[in-house]
């Protein structure tokens, strides 16, 4: 297994102490859906520094202030004018599906069968597995995210692979074996017995070690017979600790297949919480077309939806209500969803997400949405106290990222910083939000996962001119 403190963009030399400075954007608290100028939480420090210590944030304070005497011999790292972010949170996305992304044609059950399962089989050989996953969380990283709750595949292998390479660089990573016992394809069914195994093994060997956290990854009601779904819940009862992660009512066909095959249940969601499914750690993909009973139990349970909008547009699914699940008490997160979604980029789905509530009379705020997936998520995901913030004792998990990337968005924010002159926060909103809205992983400047450099884009620059 490689040197966890190895860097992977720099070489092998490891660099425990950093500084790095330029302005400074996090989240105190949700904002909610309040005027972005009088919304509550946002954290705006222009011109600081940013201390690293090993993997985790020492210090924050004015670019002004002196360095402490024992950081006087570090470089400092010079972002003036660029902003630094907590790495974002991709709450639901599957490893495999890079190989689908962007596949014409397709409602979900037809394109799960289309595209997305025959990929799926190929993971069965190790190879393929330890290079999809090293694929993978290198895009991940090159988007600006530093923590995923992740969908591999039905093959142990495959989550294997995923947990090897994210512990090599102490990488936050939730994943698990995918849960298949019918309805699918040869070559991605299991069986009760063997599956439970598999994943015993998987949480004894990786769960709460070099930042690894299992997850009970039952595909979806349809794929999992009674018996599995029992014992899945049974795991989660039994290892305190774990998380669990599938789709609901993403569909309308989905939902009505569901209803045929499950006749006792009261709902989709119903089908998991009657086997103790359900629980804090739950995260729920889509949820679209839940009703208010289903939310109540949700919220009773402190789960949470992940919220996935490009791919809900893609594949034609529907409109998340956001406001609506919050207004019931539910936890939303936000999700690429890649293949079914288009783009890893957390900023592209913002922008999607933005359009889904703007076509339900809904403004979506650029500070609602940057909360939702750093500070928001981590919370959702019970790790506020490690990701998705600023501070000092936090993992030093963050993207640094230019504010406008061509000339349509350079004149943008020159329009906006004008307007920054007083410093008014909605001003500042105006600046984010036609970042969020313009920008993608090609504003990315560098990705930092547990203090080390795992992206950075001025050496691909310069490999590319080499």
């Amino acid at each position: 297994m490689p040197d966890p403190r190895l860097n992977p963009v720099n070489g092998p030399a490891v660099q425990t102490r950093r500084v790095l400075r330029g302005d400074l954007l996090d989240f105190t608290a949700d904002p909610g859906f309040a005027l972005p100028a009088e919304a509550p939480g946002v954290r705006w420090r222009p011109d600081h520094v940013l201390l690293i210590d090993g993997e985790r944030i020492a210090a924050i304070h004015p670019a002004g202030d002196p360095l402490p005497q024992d950081w006087a011999d570090v470089p400092v790292t010079d972002h003036r004018g660029q902003l630094i972010m907590p790495g974002f949170i991709d709450t639901h996305v599957h490893c495999p599906q890079l190989d689908v992304i962007a596949s014409y044609g397709a409602e979900l059950l037809d394109w799960l069968n289309t595209y997305t399962f025959p990929a799926e089989r190929r993971y069965v050989d190790p190879l393929v597995a330890r290079e999809g996953a090293e694929r993978f969380l290198h895009a991940l990283w090159a988007h600006g995210t530093t923590s995923a709750v992740v969908f591999p595949t039905v093959h142990k292998v495959s989550a294997e692979a995923l947990f090897d390479m994210a512990s090599a660089h102490h990488m936050r990573l939730i994943t698990g074996k995918v849960l298949m016992d019918r309805h699918a394809p040869e070559g991605l069914l299991d069986d009760v017995d063997q599956a439970e195994k598999d994943c015993i093994d998987l949480i004894d060997r990786f769960h709460g070690k070099a930042r690894q956290s299992f997850a009970v990854t039952v595909r979806f009601a349809p794929t999992s017979t009674p018996e599995q779904l029992t014992m899945a819940g049974r795991l989660c009862q039994t290892y305190a600790g774990t998380y669990m992660q599938t789709h609901v009512a993403e569909n309308r066909d989905e939902v009505r297949w569901v209803a045929e095959l499950f006749p006792t249940a009261r709902s989709y969601l119903d089908v998991y919480d009657r086997d103790g499914l359900i629980g804090p750690r739950a995260v729920l993909a889509h949820g679209i077309w839940l009703d208010a009973n289903d939310r109540a139990v949700l919220k009773a349970h402190g789960a949470q939806i992940a919220h996935s909008p490009s791919s809900n547009l893609f594949l034609g699914s529907g409109l998340f209500n956001w406001l609506e699940a919050e207004r019931e008490g539910v936890n939303v997160s936000l999700a690429s969803d890649v293949g079914g979604g288009t783009s890893l980029s957390m900023l592209r789905n913002i922008a999607d997400a933005y359009k889904i509530q703007a076509l339900q009379g809904v403004r979506l705020s650029a500070w609602k949405a940057l909360y939702t997936c750093t500070l928001g998520a981590a919370s959702h995901l019970g790790l506020a106290d490690e990701i998705g913030r600023l501070e000092p004792d936090c993992m030093a998990d963050l993207a640094v990222w230019s504010m406008a990337q061509g000339p349509v968005a350079e004149h943008r924010d020159r329009v906006a910083q004008q307007r920054l002159a007083r410093v008014l926060q909605e001003h500042l909103h105006e600046r984010i939000f036609a970042w969020v809205t313009m920008g993608d992983e090609r504003n990315l400047v560098s990705t930092y996962v547990a203090g080390q450099c795992v992206h950075s884009a001025s050496s691909l620059v310069q490999a590319a001119v080499q």
